[in-house]
Parts: structure tokens; sequence; C-alpha cells
């Protein structure tokens, strides 16, 4: 019977989840997950699934440098590759967060967050932390609702990091579908594109590749030119 666990137990290396090969490659490479994910499919689509006010998760509110466990704003969604869905995605920042610290996060729509924050240069991010998740616990929950599955084969691998912005701190976690592990890559490796400062670029271009659904090899070729991730 699958093991019952509403919080997950966070580890600094992913050696304390014991993925696959495989899986340890999507869970450390520290790329933009889009990026990545258009590389393994033709086709590459933001679902989002809900923006709004929410009781932050139990092991969220020391992440975000919160008092205590506090109302959130948060934001799923999920990444499709070729209308498959192959990873949760969870973001939340403080309530009283400002538009100088995340300008873009309250108007993303189905766009993509993760290529705002790689093409910002404000934008640091944090340490991984790791994590296998089971059926009860909430984002696999979520997960389920979104699919209409009953359940997965478990445990669901994790990974999450902190994102910071002037003095604004945002907590994103990525949860993967076991259908991860069937991508192959089609596309060439988004590590191998030149980086803005090596071709004199602006972080202004990064808007123009956040569309809610998008052909992988145009855009693919057009940021390997122009955005590095």
């Amino acid at each position: 019977m699958p093991r019952s666990r509403t919080c997950a137990q966070w580890h600094d290396h992913a050696n304390g989840v014991h993925p696959s090969d495989n899986l340890r490659d999507w869970l450390t490479d520290r790329v933009s997950l889009t990026y990545k994910l258009m590389a393994h499919c033709q086709q590459f689509r933001v679902q989002r699934l809900r923006q709004q006010r929410a009781l932050c998760l139990a092991d969220e509110w020391q992440r975000i440098a919160l008092p205590r466990r506090l109302q959130v704003q948060e934001r799923d969604v999920l990444l499709r590759c070729d209308d498959r869905p192959m990873v949760l995605g969870h973001t939340v920042v403080a309530l009283d967060a400002t538009t100088t610290e995340w300008p873009f996060f309250s108007t993303l729509g189905e766009r993509s967050l993760g290529t705002t924050l790689f093409g910002d240069p404000l934008v640091a991010r944090g340490q991984l932390q790791f994590a296998r998740l089971y059926h009860d616990h909430p984002l696999v929950r979520r997960m389920c609702a979104a699919t209409g599955v009953d359940g997965f084969t478990y445990p669901l691998w994790a990974r999450r990091s902190t994102f910071r912005r002037k003095t604004g701190v945002m907590l994103v976690t990525e949860v993967f579908f076991p259908e991860i592990e069937q991508l192959r890559r089609v596309r060439p490796d988004p590590k191998a594109m030149p980086s803005p400062a090596a071709r004199g670029l602006s972080s202004q271009i990064v808007p123009t590749f956040q569309q809610t659904s998008f052909d992988a090899a145009t855009e693919l070729a057009a940021v390997s030119s122009e955005i590095h991730t």
C-alpha cells in the first residue's frame, strides 16, 4: 500500500532521494526547465491551474522568510510536452511582495515563469533541494485532480529552490510526472546556448518567448542565438 506522507522530507543532495540516473539528470540540472522540456518535444505548453491567495504548505513558510505559516500568493501550472503533462510547477511568494521585487508575477497568465527568471540579471537562484512525494501530499493531490487520475506509481520525485530579486524571495517547486523518463531529446542541448553577456544582449528580449503554446523547434532556434538559460 502506498506510503502516506502529507509533508515532504527535503534533502540538500539528490542522493537523499535515490533517483534513477535519468531522473537524477532532470532533478539536478540547473538549466531552465522550460528550455530543457522544449528540447524534448515538438510542442511545449504552460497550462495554468490556479493563481490565488492560499495558506502556504507546512514546509514552505521558512523558505520564504515568513514568521509562521501564513497565506501567500501561489501559482500552479502544468508543463506539457506534446500535450502530455510532465511537470507540476508550484510557486509561492509572500503577500507583501511588491511589484518592484516581482513585477511580472501577477500578469504571467499561461506564460512561462522560467524564461522570465532565467533571463533577469537581478534574479539569483538558491540551492536545489530534493524530495520524494506520496499520494497524500497536497501537490500530488493537485496533480491527480488536474489530470483526472486516481494515482501514480509512487514515489514522485520533486525539487525546489528559492529565487531572490532585490529583497523578494520566491519558492519554486517542480514535481515530475513518471512520464518524464520517457522523454527523449529532439533538439539541441539548451546548456550549449551562448550567454547574453557573451553576445551583449539585454534581458528585455525574454518576453518574446513567453508564449502559451509554441513550436519548440522554432523557439529553441531563436533562443539558441539570443538567450542563455
